[in-house]
């Protein structure tokens, strides 16, 4: 879709996760396999980690555990949004290796993120937000994952309901996917669990 004249796109993609523990750097990959953070297992990491946190934040990492990619390294301090995040979908406990459902390389910051109802809400709001100093939208388009919604949240709507309590009222249209695009840093990726919406402004 091309979108021209006085009209301006603002990108709000909203993965649902926060950040656990602090960023690191792959010292060792394979593929999509972790080997070492900081020079260490990174099993031993992820242990130091859970460690550190406290009852409900453990509970999260038994069940929803992921870990986010830098969109850049160029960081001096990372916030939410500057990660691309995927699934943890296994750990080795012999060798200590951690696989992750996307291609990590050495030498990339990752942090462990978790996700819940309450992590998913806080991270939408605070991305809408964020999107809304100094601009005017004028309406939206919000594409959200099924695996949101009633599955996610205790009520329906929630992603489109979150949008109109942030910027609203705010005309907005849009569907449930199985997979959304959005932009992390400057490249634009597929995403899962995530609420990708298009805001639009006037141009200046």
């Amino acid at each position: 879709i091309v979108i021209g004249g006085g009209v301006r796109v603002r990108p709000v993609v909203s993965q649902g996760c926060k950040p656990i523990g602090r960023p690191m750097v792959v010292t060792r990959s394979e593929e999509n396999l972790i080997v070492e953070l900081g020079g260490r297992p990174a099993l031993e990491r992820l242990k130091e980690v859970f460690s550190g946190l406290d009852s409900s934040d453990r509970k999260l990492v038994q069940s929803s555990l992921h870990v986010g990619r830098a969109a850049t390294e160029y960081r001096d301090e990372f916030r939410r949004g500057d990660f691309l995040v995927r699934n943890v979908v296994g750990a080795d406990p012999e060798s200590g290796v951690v696989a992750v459902g996307d291609t990590v390389r050495t030498g990339q910051t990752v942090q462990f993120h978790v996700r819940d109802a309450v992590t998913a809400d806080d991270d939408l709001r605070e991305l809408l937000q964020a999107a809304a100093e100094g601009s005017r939208p004028v309406g939206a388009l919000v594409f959200t994952c099924n695996g949101r919604g009633r599955r996610l949240f205790d009520a329906p709507d929630h992603d489109a309901r979150c949008l109109q309590e942030c910027l609203g009222p705010l005309p907005a249209a849009g569907f449930f996917a199985q997979g959304e695009l959005g932009p992390i840093g400057s490249r634009t990726f597929l995403h899962g669990f995530t609420a990708s919406i298009a805001l639009f402004e006037p141009a200046e």
